[in-house]
């Protein structure tokens, strides 16, 4: 029989997709010039944050802005940890007008900001689990930032490279299923593949017990996930990673975003998680 999992209230930030769009291509999902349907992607995204809200999380909104199409993916925004914003400095010169969008959001919410020197992209490469926070790089964010996050949050910073370009982040790769919070064993779910052989097996070290996906589970932004300890808000075209967290415990919680799938993003993608 599978464990009794519990869940724990989370307090999220995301972004409306009023304006969002297919404008430019910086990752292979975006290439083509895809047209999206906004009046699915608005419904898609609502019910999301719906989800959310009948799960008892709180859910808190930064105002959208017409010039800026990739603004609803709020994960990139920052990485918050125990009360202290980390912001971000995007790659893509396209993105970088968001950074002061959403630091001035942390700033009236009564944090303090620390704006990178470096390339870092938010949650999209940063990722708390288990004491420690697993970095991606290779794509987006620089081993540079790794070095400034561990300085600001004196945490154990662990680098992972990326070598699928179909995997740029490292929330497109790999996600949280336990974060190690009130005792709880850290455990992750993630797609080997995207990984390098060294980063590979720093994480079959770490996470003997983790939840192994496919190619399609990850091509289906199946590992761009949100757990909340217990629920797991999944893409259900990801089903044999449906099917694992249902014999593991979990309860899965399909939510459909496909159509942020076009611009490479899913459901972690538009939530920023607040950890104060």
């Amino acid at each position: 029989m599978p464990p009794s999992r519990v869940p724990r209230p989370r307090r999220y930030l995301v972004c409306e997709p009023r304006y969002f769009d297919v404008k430019y291509a910086i990752n292979p999902w975006m290439s083509g010039n895809t047209e999206v349907d906004l009046g699915l992607a608005r419904s898609q995204w609502a019910a999301l944050t719906d989800t959310y809200q009948a799960l008892g999380h709180k859910v808190e909104s930064v105002e959208p802005h017409a010039e800026l199409p990739d603004m609803v993916f709020a994960a990139n925004s920052a990485l918050v940890l125990d009360g202290k914003v980390f912001g971000s400095r995007f790659h893509a010169l396209q993105r970088r007008p968001e950074e002061e969008v959403y630091a001035a959001w942390f700033k009236v919410a009564g944090f303090d900001v620390r704006r990178p020197e470096a390339v870092v992209e938010g949650e999209g490469d940063l990722v708390p689990v288990g004491g420690h926070i697993l970095a991606g790089t290779g794509f987006r964010t620089t081993v540079e930032a790794h070095r400034e996050v561990h300085e600001f949050f004196g945490v154990p910073v662990i680098g992972l490279q990326l070598v699928d370009p179909y995997f740029y982040h490292l929330d497109t790769a790999l996600f949280v299923l336990e974060d190690g919070h009130d005792g709880q064993e850290a455990n992750i779910a993630y797609y080997p593949e995207a990984f390098s052989p060294d980063s590979l097996a720093v994480l079959r070290r770490l996470f003997p017990q983790a939840l192994i996906a496919t190619r399609d589970d990850a091509m289906a932004f199946g590992l761009n996930s949100v757990s909340d300890g217990r629920h797991v808000l999944v893409a259900p075209q990801a089903h044999a990673l449906v099917e694992q967290l249902a014999a593991h415990g979990y309860e899965p919680v399909p939510v459909d975003m496909s159509e942020f799938h076009k611009a490479g993003g899913g459901i972690k993608c538009c939530t920023q998680e607040i950890r104060a």
